[in-house]
């Protein structure tokens, strides 16, 4: 009986809450029951017709920004009403576990192994009471993208292996490195020369924002910001895409980059990035490439408009295709609330590319029809 009262109750919000028609950028945005969306730093997959989108579940207060509970999932139909799924990665209460209560558990990302059959979830953990020290990849698993997901490990990502576009005279300082001044041209060109490379070569290099992309022949890749978020590092996976295959590259050294953000249009790889500047909003970047592996062109600024040069008061997180829309791209952003997290909202915009460069530009109110009209 309590099963049946409670899918009528669900069947009767969905019909008073569940009538969004369009998005509505920066505003609150709630899901079928009527509740603001809780799925933070996100990403999205499409599964038998049905989105997912997988995020951060955020509580209130500033503690709100560690993992109370897990990553939360909701699935969609028709991108603009959210059923939520739950908590489909839970925190462990036991405190010898890697994601024990109160850890971080940022920027989830989940993609289908079609080798396996398994959803594999990636996201960048820290270690509890260690602030953002650990840096680490961390994978969880699943039969179905509803979950439960379960935890693998964690992982220093490319231990004991040089990148592939690493210079040979880089696998050794030319000069002493340890008393120079940060941002400082010698300290900068040292950077570039693989400096926290070295430094982190043995134990593996960092692993902070991070998003998976799986390529048109299946391969994975997670790109994700290291060398204490100054260069983007795109690592290969496995085929289970459950660990590494040891062949990685680095990009824009030096750049200070996070909040990575890839698609692919026309044989053109190309990424939309943050600079960094914590829960401030900043202007985002762009590049381009016709290989994963590099070389990268910067394209500047995505965004155009008011407030472009603060990205909309976002930060990029995800971009994924909108199916049967050919070709036609979706860019997931956050606005955080870094003193009451779960107040936090989200930035949806439709992409464009004019001369082989993403474009983004403002709308208050947008649907999936405004793709034909946006060239």
């Amino acid at each position: 009986m309590k099963l049946k009262f409670s899918i009528i109750i669900s069947f009767i919000c969905s019909l008073i809450f569940g009538q969004n028609n369009s998005f509505g950028p920066g505003k609150f945005w709630k899901d079928t029951e009527g509740v603001h969306i809780n799925a933070h730093g996100g990403g999205v997959i499409f599964v038998n017709e049905t989105y997912y989108w997988y995020g951060e579940f955020k509580s209130e207060g500033k503690e709100g920004n560690t993992a109370l509970k897990g990553v939360s999932c909701y699935s969609s139909k028709d991108l603009y009403n959210w059923h939520n799924e739950g908590i489909v990665l839970k925190v462990e209460e036991d405190p010898n576990s890697e994601i024990t209560k109160g850890c971080i558990m940022e920027r989830p990302k989940v993609v289908f192994n079609k080798k396996t059959g398994k959803y594999v979830m990636w996201f960048h953990l820290e270690l509890k009471g260690e602030g953002y020290e650990a840096a680490r990849a961390a994978v969880a698993i699943s039969d179905s993208p509803k979950g439960p997901f379960k935890y693998k490990k964690s992982y220093r990502p490319n231990k004991g292996v040089w990148p592939i576009n690493f210079k040979d005279e880089f696998k050794s300082p030319s000069t002493d490195e340890r008393n120079l001044k940060s941002w400082s041209p010698e300290w900068i060109s040292a950077i570039e020369n693989g400096m926290l490379v070295r430094r982190d070569f043995k134990k593996g290099q960092m692993a902070r924002d991070m998003t998976v992309y799986v390529d048109d022949n299946d391969k994975g890749y997670l790109i994700h910001s290291s060398e204490e978020n100054l260069t983007l590092h795109i690592s290969e996976l496995t085929d289970d895409y459950l660990n590494f295959t040891k062949k990685w590259s680095r990009m824009a050294p030096a750049g200070h980059n996070e909040a990575p953000a890839i698609f692919k249009k026309d044989g053109i790889y190309y990424m939309i990035t943050s600079g960094c500047t914590g829960w401030d909003p900043n202007e985002a970047r762009s590049f381009k490439s016709k290989s994963i592996w590099g070389p990268w062109e910067t394209l500047g600024n995505p965004c155009v408009g008011k407030d472009a040069e603060l990205t909309f008061y976002s930060q990029s997180t995800y971009i994924f295709p909108v199916q049967g829309k050919n070709d036609q791209f979706i860019f997931m952003a956050d606005r955080w609330k870094p003193d009451n997290p779960i107040d936090g909202t989200y930035v949806w915009l439709p992409i464009i590319i004019e001369n082989e460069k993403p474009i983004l530009k403002w709308s208050d109110k947008w649907t999936l029809e405004d793709f034909n009209q946006k060239k």
